[in-house]
């Protein structure tokens, strides 16, 4: 069983900014074996990061900001950011529509 079955979850979209020094590097690797089991256990909904700004940005399923918070303070990279988390209120897209119809 999946997370998403288990309990009524809410969506936080996280805004993550991140300073790297010499070390930021060695910890991208455990980090993303990290963010890849959330991610399978339908925890993360997607992830993108963005080495120009140096942000990163999250879909993340709980039931709290607070479990938002200590599922975060997990990764590797943590000392090196500042998060921002928001509960939604609207989550859409082309992921969540029909498929096109197509007449042959």
């Amino acid at each position: 069983m999946d997370y998403l079955n288990e309990k009524e979850l809410n969506k936080y979209q996280v805004t993550i900014h991140f300073e790297m020094d010499d070390e930021f590097m060695s910890f991208v690797p455990p980090h993303r074996v990290y963010i890849n089991s959330l991610i399978e256990k339908n925890v993360i909904d997607y992830y993108s990061v963005s080495m120009e700004t140096q942000r990163s940005w999250m879909i993340i399923n709980a039931e709290s900001k607070k479990e938002v918070e200590q599922m975060l303070a997990k990764s590797p990279l943590h000392k090196y950011w500042t998060i921002e988390v928001d509960e939604l209120f609207v989550y859409d897209g082309q992921t969540y529509r029909l498929p096109a119809l197509q007449l042959n």
